[in-house]
């Protein structure tokens, strides 16, 4: 198929992409990575009045260290997240979950500011940044506002971005003492996940002293499973740890019905996911 007729923009700054977005108002699209949008304004899902590629605008692919810990560009390619020793370092989450994200092609061209602005569900760069606790910087007109990444996803395919508003970077938080872990289960390598899990373990000894566990793939956005969190917490993980972390998940997690899953699947995945990210979390290091 091919897609409406639409008008296109290349603005080369982002008071020119904020022109246009004012201009355009809810007719006007962004294009970063174009992994989402190009398929639907082919199929015609989507039919706005202009596209506006974001791909000139300076210095927004930049992935470097601050005192504060890692900042990372909207426009940061996907692979290059992959291949950064930066984001190994300093975000070993998303350096994990950036392989199961689609296939090579798909992450040459998607961007990290794409993924989240975008807000899929089940997508895997939504619930690493919540489990990261990273700050998500949106521009506009007005100028700039910070909104914490557990604010920012509202639903499905809805964020905290207002009108006029696009995502400009991402600041993920110094955290020392964490361990990462990440999983998820799907049909085919590639596929979106029917369950996935973005795990954090801060450990004094064998005792979890503070956990995260922010699910996707099992609710409108990502889901922070904050009984399970507490079951483990003040626990050394172990059977009766997990345990009493699955019958708490069982509580916090409300996944949908769909053609690739009923609720109860998604549970039981989710559980099964609990117990391998939690146990190589805290076997991490030993």
């Amino acid at each position: 198929m091919k897609p409406a007729p639409f008008d296109y923009h290349r603005p080369a700054s982002l008071d020119e992409t904020f022109d246009l977005l004012d201009r355009y108002g809810g007719d006007g699209r962004i294009l970063a990575g174009g992994q989402s949008l190009v398929p639907g304004l082919n199929m015609r899902l989507a039919t706005p009045q202009a596209v506006i590629d974001i791909n000139r605008l300076p210095g927004m692919d930049v992935i470097r260290v601050e005192q504060g810990g890692l900042t990372i560009g909207a426009l940061a390619r996907q692979e290059a997240l992959e291949r950064s020793p930066l984001v190994a370092e300093h975000a070993p989450l998303i350096a994990a979950a950036i392989p199961h994200v689609g296939h090579a092609a798909i992450r040459a061209r998607g961007t990290i500011g794409g993924s989240l602005a975008l807000a899929d569900p089940a997508a895997e760069l939504p619930a690493c940044v919540v489990a990261l606790n990273a700050t998500i910087r949106v521009g506009s007109r007005r100028g700039t506002r910070d909104v914490p990444a557990g604010d920012f996803f509202r639903g499905v395919y809805t964020t905290a971005l207002a009108p006029g508003e696009i995502v400009t970077e991402i600041r993920v938080p110094r955290a020392e003492g964490w361990r990462w872990g990440f999983e998820e289960l799907a049909r085919r390598h590639g596929d979106f996940a029917l369950a996935g899990l973005a795990g954090g373990l801060r450990l004094e000894g064998r005792t979890v002293a503070e956990a995260r566990l922010v699910f996707f793939g099992v609710g409108t956005r990502p889901v922070s499973a904050r009984g399970a969190e507490a079951a483990l917490s003040g626990q050394p993980v172990g059977a009766a740890s997990l345990d009493a972390a699955a019958r708490a998940l069982d509580r916090d997690l409300d996944p949908p019905e769909d053609i690739h899953g009923s609720p109860a699947l998604r549970r039981h995945l989710a559980r099964v996911l609990l117990a391998r990210v939690a146990t190589r979390m805290a076997e991490a290091g030993r």
